[in-house]
């Protein structure tokens, strides 16, 4: 059982803090990856939940391997980022403030293959022509990225 599913087991739907690790994946023409959630009908990114004893770029590379079946090769650290903002309820009622350590990546390897049952799809989107369903609690990241490129 992972970390997440053993606090709820205790705290049922109540706000915790979260930490996860997500990757901003950029192709050659410097358009990024999203992933349409399956739960929420929304745009997101590649990544998930740290379990306990994890480092934060062990679970960004585990997550994107989980949830598109590819490898990342060189990343490095982009932000963190936190707060109120950053704040999501599921459609279950579970509720979390997350703390989002995000990498980038230019380099993957391997198939696409998304997982089913957490996103239906995914697309590469310019920078300039992002979706307007994006995930909430993904805004800030997303600004700071808008507002930071080259």
């Amino acid at each position: 059982m992972d970390y997440i599913q053993t606090l709820r087991q205790h705290l049922g739907h109540a706000s915790i803090l979260m930490v996860g690790a997500m990757v901003l994946v950029l192709d050659e023409q410097e358009r990024l990856l999203m992933l349409k959630r399956t739960d929420t009908y929304t745009w997101g990114l590649p990544g998930g939940a740290v379990e306990l004893g994890e480092s934060t770029e062990n679970a960004a590379r585990r997550e994107t391997r989980e949830e598109i079946g590819m490898e990342i090769g060189e990343m490095s650290l982009y932000g963190v980022f936190s707060g109120e903002e950053l704040y999501f309820k599921y459609p279950n009622g579970d509720e979390v403030y997350n703390v989002s350590i995000v990498y980038v990546t230019r380099e993957l390897h391997g198939k696409m293959k998304i997982d089913p049952e957490e996103h239906s799809g995914y697309q590469h989107f310019p920078l300039d022509a992002l979706p307007e369903n994006i995930s909430s609690s993904l805004l800030p990241i997303i600004r700071h990225l808008l507002e930071n490129q080259e």
